[in-house]
C-alpha cells in the first residue's frame, strides 16, 4: 500500500496536475484565438466592455438572482468557494504541490479546513437534491450534472476521514489512496467535462457578444446558401 500511495502521491499527481494545466491552457488559448478571429471578421467591432465586464462580475458573484433563488444560488456560491479554498489552501495539499511542482503558499488553520470541508460536503448534496427536485433543472440535467458533483465530493469526504481517525472506520492507507487518486481524477477531469468552466467563466460574456457581431459580407452569404442572392431585400 505504502508504494501505491508513493505512486499516487508522484507520477499520477505529477500527470493529473499536467493534464489539468495543459487542458485549462489549451481552452484558454482557443477561446482567446476564436474571439480574435471573430472580432476581426466582425462588421461591428465596436464592443461594450464595461457593461460586459459588469455582467461577467454579476455572473460570477450573482447576488441580483438571490432575491429570487434564495436557497439554489447561496448553495451554489458555496459550493464553489469551498471546493476551491480546501484544495488550494490546506497545508497538506500546499505540500503536495510543493513537492509536485516546486510552489508553495500560506496555509490556511487545519480547524477552518474542517468547517470548509463540512460545508462543501452539504453543499454537494443540496446541489443534488435541488437538481433532483427541480422539474425545469431535472429535466435540462446529464449524467455528469448529477456525477461530478459526487467525484467531488469524494476527495472532501475522505479527506475527513483521514484529518479525524477516531471518526474512520477503515484503513488509514486505503482512505488516503482513494482520497489522493480521487483528488487526481478531478484535476484529469477539470478540462474535459463541466469543470472546465473554471477557466472559461470569466471571458463567456464576452465570447457571447462576439458571437452576434455577423461578418460585414453574412447578408450576401446567407442569400446565396439558400438561393435566394438574385432577389430583392
Amino acid at each position: 500500500m505504502t508504494a501505491w500511495l508513493e505512486w499516487a502521491r508522484g507520477p499520477a499527481f505529477i500527470f493529473a496536475i499536467s493534464f489539468m494545466l495543459m487542458g485549462m491552457i489549451r481552452h484558454v488559448v482557443l477561446t482567446i484565438w476564436e474571439m480574435h478571429r471573430t472580432l476581426r471578421r466582425a462588421g461591428d467591432k465596436s464592443l461594450p466592455l464595461r457593461q460586459l465586464t459588469l455582467a461577467t462580475l454579476k455572473w460570477l458573484f450573482p447576488v441580483g438572482k438571490i432575491r429570487n433563488q434564495l436557497i439554489g444560488s447561496v448553495t451554489s456560491i458555496i459550493f464553489h468557494v469551498a471546493i476551491l479554498i480546501v484544495p488550494l489552501f490546506l497545508g497538506g495539499h500546499i505540500a503536495l504541490w510543493s513537492r509536485g511542482v516546486g510552489i508553495s503558499w500560506p496555509a490556511i488553520p487545519n480547524a477552518l479546513a474542517d468547517v470548509i470541508t463540512i460545508i462543501a460536503i452539504i453543499a454537494t448534496v443540496a446541489l443534488v437534491a435541488q437538481r433532483l427536485g427541480a422539474r425545469a433543472t431535472r429535466a435540462l440535467s446529464r449524467f455528469q450534472d448529477y456525477a461530478l458533483p459526487v467525484v467531488i465530493a469524494v476527495p472532501f469526504v475522505t479527506g475527513f476521514l483521514v484529518m479525524h481517525p477516531a471518526f474512520n472506520p477503515f484503513s488509514y492507507a486505503a482512505v488516503m489512496l482513494v482520497h489522493v487518486m480521487s483528488g487526481n481524477l478531478v484535476l484529469v477531469l477539470m478540462p474535459i467535462t463541466k469543470l472546465s468552466h473554471a477557466a472559461l467563466m470569466p471571458s463567456v460574456h464576452y465570447a457571447s457578444e462576439l458571437g452576434w457581431h455577423w461578418p460585414s459580407d453574412s447578408g450576401s452569404r446567407v442569400a446565396v446558401t439558400l438561393g435566394k442572392e438574385d432577389e430583392a431585400i
